[in-house]
């Protein structure tokens, strides 16, 4: 008996629907490969956000025990920063592109349905977090971007409005005059031509007071106040990376995340980070818990962080097990060489189904005094140090005189 090419299809599509609804269509492989994590769902519900999100947490935690989804209660965290004009890394009042335009990233991932939704390079919308959710419930698509997004935001009864504060329009006016040469056109550190900036540029340099006086001075001229000038001296030598993750769990074992930002700030425009990419700035697998990053975006697109995080938790590695490894392929990626990896800092933020939890970080912090932090909330909120990979700082700050070496000899110097 001969099959035609439509027979062959016909028949093999019937024999798939006979199967659907029953174990036996599932196949045995796939049936087996769901999780080595047990089971058992936690005894409390679980937040775990980037520390920027500290705030927003002990709502967002009553919401979830009484019963709200985890998604929402995810959303009512990142959401905090989104509507904060004083929070410059994410949503109303983010450091703007190098053309002072805001462009703000997000992406959300609901377990109990296993949908996600994305937005990129949106303009003119403030909560990119909502929007993000909207695709995911009311589009076909899993990711949006650019003037698409936002014209579907405003289809869907987001309002357009200005989202450069005045703050964060002088904080760009300022690196515009003074260290726009500074920007990210190439070549990326990955380049093999790319060589480290003369020493008085490096991120890790002991800038000198003078320079200092000079930048707050200049701060002063564009109108920033003096309570805030060094601040703003702070975000032009060392542009932010801002960003807030969110993780929640609740009783029953469900899971979600959600993660926003502003991006790179000075930026090219239509620059894309991590954060609206599923897979690498947020994950969530209902069968296995979720992760999320906030840092240097590139290099974590490179080694799809979060995917990589929760893949490693499928296979039994502790949560701050998996983690590690994915900053370890970070620095393999660069073959350790800290003459480039000192320019750049990553934390994950990590949730498991059954509750445990962890977070970690490239380097120990920003400054010494100034460790990664994230918020935790399991029936009581705190605030917690993220465990490092690397001993030491990516950024040095504040900055201070390095002491001559003919000074050190004079222990009468150094009392």
């Amino acid at each position: 008996m001969t099959f035609s090419r439509r027979d062959f299809v016909k028949t093999s599509v019937l024999g798939f629907a006979a199967g659907v609804g029953t174990h036996s269509g599932v196949p045995q492989a796939l049936a087996e490969s769901s999780s080595a994590i047990p089971p058992d769902p936690p005894k409390q519900p679980i937040i775990i956000s980037a520390n920027n999100g500290y705030a927003y947490v002990e709502a967002a935690y009553a919401f979830l025990k009484a019963g709200g989804d985890t998604l929402d209660a995810a959303i009512r965290v990142v959401k905090g920063p989104e509507d904060d004009p004083k929070d410059d890394s994410v949503g109303l009042g983010g450091l703007p592109n190098e053309e002072g335009v805001v462009e703000l990233d997000s992406c959300c991932m609901h377990g109990p349905t296993r949908r996600a939704g994305s937005v990129g390079g949106v303009r003119n919308i403030k909560n990119v977090c909502l929007v993000a959710k909207a695709v995911m419930e009311h589009t076909g698509h899993v990711m949006l971007v650019g003037e698409g997004a936002e014209r579907f935001a405003v289809a869907m009864g987001f309002p357009r409005e200005n989202l450069l504060t005045e703050r964060s329009r002088k904080i760009w006016l300022l690196w515009k005059e003074t260290n726009s040469e500074r920007d990210w056109w190439g070549p990326a550190m990955a380049d093999p031509h790319w060589h480290p900036p003369a020493p008085e540029s490096k991120p890790q340099a002991r800038v000198s007071p003078q320079r200092i006086e000079q930048l707050k001075q200049r701060a002063a001229d564009v109108g920033i106040e003096p309570e805030f000038q060094l601040a703003a001296v702070r975000r032009v030598l060392f542009p932010l990376t801002g960003t807030i993750h969110c993780s929640a769990l609740n009783e029953k074992g469900e899971i979600s995340g959600v993660t926003t930002t502003s991006g790179l700030a000075f930026k090219l425009p239509g620059r894309v980070g991590d954060s609206p990419i599923i897979g690498a700035g947020c994950y969530t697998d209902q069968d296995i818990g979720s992760a999320g990053a906030t840092g240097a975006g590139e290099e974590n697109i490179k080694v799809a962080g979060a995917h990589t995080i929760v893949e490693n938790m499928r296979h039994g590695m502790s949560p701050q097990e998996a983690g590690m490894d994915a900053l370890k392929r970070i620095v393999r990626n660069y073959n350790g060489d800290m003459t480039r990896l000192k320019y750049m800092d990553m934390t994950y933020y990590i949730l498991r189904k059954d509750g445990a939890y962890a977070s970690v970080c490239l380097w120990e912090g920003y400054s010494p005094g100034n460790p990664h932090r994230f918020s935790i909330h399991d029936g009581t909120l705190r605030s917690e140090i993220s465990t490092p990979l690397l001993k030491g700082y990516s950024q040095d700050w504040p900055p201070m005189p390095t002491v001559p070496e003919e000074l050190k000899k004079d222990s009468e110097y150094l009392k």
